[in-house]
């Protein structure tokens, strides 16, 4: 029997997608925001499709910002910008 592939939805454009292929987005129990790249830190996390698009959009709508209940800083978006980009 196959092994169950874990989907997640993309907070920015709502399509469902392999764990591994969205970008977690993480606010740590002590409030701090980081980018999950193991999928395994601890703290309320996110996901956002690896796009460039995707990111902008979720920028736009603040569904980030309503995901992790908390205000996005704009360096913050230009690291998940970098973290899509490479």
């Amino acid at each position: 029997m196959p092994r169950k592939i874990p989907m997640r939805k993309c907070i920015a454009t709502g399509e469902h997608f392999p764990k591994k292929d969205l970008l977690r987005i993480v606010r740590t129990p002590q409030g701090e925001l980081a980018i999950d790249v193991t999928g395994r830190t601890n703290g309320h996390g996110a996901y956002l499709k690896k796009d460039i698009e995707a990111v902008r959009l979720a920028k736009k709508k603040g569904s980030l910002k309503q995901a992790l209940e908390m205000d996005i800083p704009e360096e913050f978006w230009e690291e998940i910008e970098h973290a899509v980009t490479k």
